[in-house]
């Protein structure tokens, strides 16, 4: 839902990072890795309830998120680095809640509902696109990306305002998973009333 603005406050920035990155022959696919290595090294830090840490490792994470995209529109976006981008994705994103689960017994179940409905948002999101690639169609607003994305209530910038809202109040995350769930359902259901919209 905010990742239309938030990209417009950041890619200035971000541009002239990539820029210096490019130049020094560090590749997107390369951020693209090093990021899921860092995603991963915030659940782990969850798992040990450092919460500071994993913070820092999620923030990093987001950056070089960012980062890799930049350098692949500077060098010329590839199908593999498109690949990997959603794969390291949702490494990350399922990492989270599945290191909240394995870090108290109290939190596997709703984390159990946030996988599931990241499973179904995925789902919901890639087949938009895979449908959606076959027609000409763009929604003007993210850009240009390896998938055709269709907007929804729930994005990146959301999920990691969640992501972060667990680690600063962890005793909550049962509650925070549960209404994060529930609004990825929203965000399904947003996405079937734009497929049935545009593919009838």
């Amino acid at each position: 839902m905010f990742d239309v603005a938030l990209r417009r406050l950041v890619d200035p920035t971000l541009i002239r990072i990539a820029t210096w990155v490019a130049g020094a022959r560090i590749s997107a696919n390369a951020l693209t890795i090093g990021g899921a290595g860092l995603g991963l090294g915030a659940a782990f830090f969850i798992t040990q309830s450092h919460f500071t840490a994993a913070w820092v490792f999620i923030l990093l994470n987001r950056i070089c998120d960012g980062l890799d995209g930049a350098i692949a529109r500077i060098n010329g976006p590839t199908e593999l680095g498109g690949y990997l981008d959603i794969i390291c994705d949702y490494v990350f994103y399922l990492s989270v809640p599945i290191a909240f689960a394995w870090m108290d017994p109290a939190n596997q179940m709703p984390a159990l509902l946030l996988v599931a409905s990241f499973t179904l948002t995925a789902v919901s999101f890639l087949a938009f696109a895979a449908i959606a690639a076959r027609r000409t169609f763009d929604d003007g607003a993210h850009g240009p990306k390896a998938f055709i994305y269709s907007t929804g209530l729930m994005e990146g910038g959301e999920t990691i305002a969640f992501f972060l809202l667990f680690c600063l109040i962890p005793g909550y995350f049962p509650t925070l998973a549960i209404v994060f769930a529930m609004l990825c359902l929203l965000t399904i259901g947003q996405r079937m009333v734009l497929a049935i919209k545009s593919f009838r």
